[in-house]
């Protein structure tokens, strides 16, 4: 069993499909789109609490989520997190993938963001695609 968290979550992304996890890891997929960057986070994090991907009260989980979501924007907005300040917007598709990657397991739980979409004007046909990949800690 593939145990590379972010090549999972980036390979149930692109599929748009199921895909064998290791046992007792958990993922959500969901789409966004929005011309503000608050606007993609907070999606991320909903969707995260209603698939049980982590728990609203206990905050770490909701901090090691909320680095990997900035983490993957960054690849999307090429480290600028301007969207609609500057006339840009993007479509995005996400899978956010929680589990033990690590063989020893003292190393703990880890979150995976994975982005894919469009980003452009917000003219229909003059976007082009992007992605972004976040990995973080619990």
């Amino acid at each position: 069993m593939d145990n590379r968290i972010g090549r999972l979550a980036m390979l149930l992304l692109l599929e748009e499909g199921e895909r064998p996890l290791p046992e007792g890891w958990s993922y959500c997929i969901g789409k966004v789109g929005a011309m503000d960057e608050q606007k993609v986070v907070a999606a991320i994090e909903t969707a995260a609490r209603s698939n049980h991907i982590i728990r609203s009260n206990v905050y770490r989980e909701t901090h090691a989520l909320y680095h990997a979501i900035m983490e993957a924007l960054h690849g999307v907005t090429r480290g600028h997190f301007q969207l609609g300040d500057v006339l840009r917007t993007v479509g995005l598709r996400f899978a956010i993938v929680r589990g033990t990657p690590y063989k020893e397991a003292s190393e703990g739980e880890w979150i995976a963001v994975a982005l894919y979409g469009t980003i452009g004007a917000p003219v229909k046909g003059l976007e082009h695609e992007t992605m972004g990949l976040g990995i973080n800690h619990i």
